[in-house]
């Protein structure tokens, strides 16, 4: 939230939306990533209110809360974004046996680009590249202890007035789970998005998502539904449910969050 209030102050400064232009087409909510960028001065400020994972993993019991997890987007060019985002409070619950730990951490930030390569406002068929990179200003377990890079390749197409398809597509060079070095992981997301009313949009995703940590390589599959809701063309608020289709993903995930456009 803090961050938040501090893009707040200085949004109105470097940039000022022009209501008559693109229609807002904020990240969030949900698993995948839009293949539209913010127009030209525009700025999103993207927060998850709050956002709680659940993974037990045998017999062992992992809370996970974030608060205030921000995304900024602005728009440079007709077709090309900047983004930042960092997780500014996360708190940890680890449940082994009858031993309980608890810790409160900050989170790394990302930095990253969004190149739309056909049709930046997300009519049609459209594309985009966006490369990133996470810098390891948090500490474990919310941050991951060394930097990170990757490239997401999203993909959206309208089947109709109402009904959107999407495709993510994202390589990672991940922080291994030690915090040392990275290695492989990739992962992919099909969802549909369905257009409910002017202002509500229900959108349904299954995400697979496959880590080669040193450690042990996992696959997960998750299935996603999310709810967002646009009260105004500036303003829209979210809600979504994660839940784990096989032993290694986390068992749910619930989250809220507010998305604006200055």
């Amino acid at each position: 939230m803090l961050v938040l209030f501090a893009t707040a102050l200085f949004v109105p400064a470097i940039a000022h939306a022009d209501d008559q232009g693109r229609d807002y087409c904020p990240a969030r909510p949900g698993l995948g990533t839009p293949a539209c960028t913010m127009a030209p001065g525009q700025v999103s400020v993207e927060t998850s209110l709050g956002d709680w994972t659940l993974d037990k993993q045998s017999g062992d019991r992992t809370d996970t809360v974030l608060i205030g997890d921000t995304s900024l987007r602005i728009g440079l060019t007709d077709n090309i974004e900047a983004q930042l985002g960092w997780a500014p409070l996360g708190i940890v619950r680890e449940r082994t046996g009858a031993a309980t730990d608890r810790v409160t951490r900050t989170g790394d930030v990302t930095l990253g680009i969004k190149a739309n390569l056909r049709n930046p406002d997300g009519s049609g068929l459209s594309i985009a590249v966006q490369p990133f990179v996470t810098l390891p200003v948090g500490r474990a377990p919310i941050g991951a202890g060394d930097w990170g890079a990757g490239l997401v390749v999203p993909v959206t197409y309208d089947l109709s007035k109402t009904v959107n398809l999407e495709l993510t597509s994202e390589v990672d060079a991940a922080v291994d789970q030690d915090g040392r070095g990275r290695h492989l992981a990739y992962s992919g997301v099909v969802g549909v998005g369905f257009g409910l009313s002017d202002a509500l949009t229900l959108t349904v995703e299954d995400q697979l998502v496959r880590d080669e940590d040193p450690s042990g390589s996992t696959t997960q599959d998750l299935a996603s539904a999310s709810l967002a809701w646009m009260p105004r063309k500036t303003l829209q608020l979210d809600v979504g449910a994660v839940a784990g289709l096989n032993r290694n993903a986390p068992d749910i995930e619930l989250y809220a969050g507010i998305a604006r456009r200055f």
